[in-house]
């Protein structure tokens, strides 16, 4: 097919695996290349990242050093964001100065972005830790940096960011579809600036870079954290569950997916799903994420991740988005200050900044994945079949919880969770995924493929390296908490010592049938949801997280 002129989404591109992830395997190589082999097949790597890192030197998306973003905004224009959102949970736009790199621009795009990331955050909260999006066009059409217009201030799920960061890595090392990352000094009218991870956030610019050849009318949704994968209908409404991030607003191609799904016999989901989804990528991801202990996905209480579907192909690809709780990290809440972080991974035990007065994994009683005592889940959170509230957490007013609720754990699907959709739910899709025996099978292949090319050699460790030796220079962190942070991601997956000593809840990785991050504690739990539906949460037995 010939690109059209017209298209949305012909922008200059550049490949699936970015320079970061290059750079990381040239690390890897370098690591692993005591003996012949190894140094031939650095020496090509060297080559191909190179090239690979060309492509972003010198840009907003150079990963080899901080990046910063100083933003400028009226104080009670931004008082005014935060009392919003504090009385009504909604982020609105506002205006500011924002500099990126020394280069000023005007009159840009700035909201809250999350939901439990969010939670806590008053009128009072401070902004430089809160997370952000910027869109440099919002009010100015054409602007633009490096070809680059939207940027997502994540929130921290530790003080380095590291888990998210090496997360990113690892999704682009495994050929899937990721975004571009870059830490950043990041500060709000002048106040001191902090470390943050600033991705790329998911439009038609980044459908350019990660389908270059997709076709014309593709479609970017995003999945809403409160998202019902039920069939509704050829002609419904299922915007509230799937909103078009770029593209046409056309929903014909999800309800064939949806209508599959929900009616579709066994037979039929083994014939048609394979025409009408990557199952390839699909596994590569649903393993990948399992790998990495992240179960805030697609499958996990948040919903989060994105689907593409390719005009050219007519072919769905599940996207990964939301990685702050990656390798076990915790949630803090109320923005990147909070009381996240590596349990246990800090010298000392609690992370810097990190409450640790319930218990030394982060919970209660020492529970991995805790809620801090009296947090209160927002409204419209559902909890999982089997699960159970922390000691402390009080429920939403009108809330009523599932039949069954009994401290017992929650059914066990790929990834744990209950079947079905909404929060807590698991979608359909990797329930029809887990629920045949030829597709796990194709799941626990990927698993074996992704711990030898991504963890036995060498990947997980240089990448976890390269992003130390990018922050540590700025002095925004202590070096010993960046090496803290570093270890207790590769003592995570190496599984060695107890979830103490690798700073990670759990330890390790999965055994017995448990995920990464569980721990034989009925308590502890954290709230999710993806970046712009209304805040909602749900609480299982394993570290989930925020967008």
């Amino acid at each position: 097919m010939t690109p059209s002129p017209a298209s949305p989404f012909r922008f200059p591109v550049r490949g699936r695996i970015g320079a970061r992830a290059a750079a990381t395997v040239t690390a890897a190589a370098l690591v692993l290349g005591g003996c012949a082999v190894g140094q031939q097949t650095g020496q090509t790597e060297a080559a191909s990242a190179s090239s690979a890192a060309a492509a972003t030197a010198g840009t907003v998306w150079d990963a080899s050093s901080v990046h910063t973003i100083e933003v400028e905004i009226d104080p009670d224009v931004l008082a005014g964001l935060l009392a919003t959102y504090e009385d009504s949970s909604a982020k609105d736009w506002a205006s500011a100065t924002v500099t990126i790199d020394g280069q000023t621009f005007e009159n840009v795009g700035i909201k809250l972005k999350g939901n439990s990331s969010l939670q806590g955050v008053t009128a009072e909260s401070d902004p430089t830790s809160l997370p952000w999006r910027i869109r440099l066009d919002k009010y100015v059409d054409g602007q633009s940096l490096d070809g680059y217009t939207d940027f997502a201030v994540r929130p921290n799920g530790s003080e380095s960011s590291f888990n998210e960061a090496v997360a990113l890595d690892l999704l682009a090392d495994a050929g899937l579809a990721t975004e571009k990352a870059v830490a950043t000094a990041f500060s709000v009218n002048g106040d001191d600036a902090v470390l943050r991870l600033t991705v790329q956030n998911l439009d038609e610019a980044w459908v350019a870079d990660e389908f270059p050849d997709a076709g014309e009318d593709s479609v970017l949704y995003k999945i809403e954290s409160t998202a019902s994968w039920s069939y509704l209908g050829d002609d419904a409404d299922y915007s509230e569950s799937f909103e078009v991030k770029a593209g046409p607003d056309d929903y014909a191609p999800l309800a064939e997916l949806l209508d599959l799904l929900a009616n579709g016999s066994e037979e039929e989901l083994a014939e048609r799903l394979p025409e009408l989804v990557d199952l390839d990528s699909f596994a590569t991801y649903l393993a990948l994420e399992e790998l990495m202990g992240n179960f805030d996905t697609i499958d996990g209480p948040g919903n989060n991740g994105y689907l593409f579907w390719d005009s050219e192909t007519r072919m769905f690809t599940v996207v990964a988005w939301d990685h702050d709780r990656a390798f076990g990290v915790q949630l803090g809440g109320g923005g990147a200050g909070g009381a996240g972080g590596f349990p246990g991974g800090a010298p000392g035990g609690a992370a810097d900044g990190a409450d640790g007065t319930d218990g030394a994994a982060g919970g209660p009683d020492g529970a991995a994945g805790g809620r801090p005592g009296g947090m209160e889940p927002p409204g419209g959170m559902q909890l999982p079949d089997g699960a159970e509230l922390p000691d402390g957490v009080q429920p939403p007013e009108g809330f009523e919880p599932p039949t069954g609720v009994d401290g017992e754990a929650p059914g066990t699907g790929f990834g744990g969770t209950a079947p079905g959709g909404g929060m807590g739910g698991g979608s359909a899709l990797a329930t029809a995924m887990e629920s045949s025996e030829e597709w796990s099978a194709l799941i626990e292949e990927k698993k074996a493929e992704l711990t030898t090319s991504l963890l036995d050699s060498g990947v997980l460790a240089a990448s976890v390296e390269a992003w130390f030796a990018a922050v540590a220079p700025s002095g925004l962190v202590a070096e010993e908490t960046l090496r803290s942070e570093a270890d207790a991601i590769i003592a995570y997956e190496d599984g060695r010592g107890s979830s103490e000593a690798s700073g990670m809840a759990g330890g390790g990785r999965q055994q017995d049938g448990q995920r990464p991050g569980d721990v034989p504690s009925p308590g502890g739990a954290d709230g999710s949801g993806t970046d712009e539906s209304a805040g909602t949460s749900d609480v299982t037995s394993s570290a989930v997280g925020a967008a």
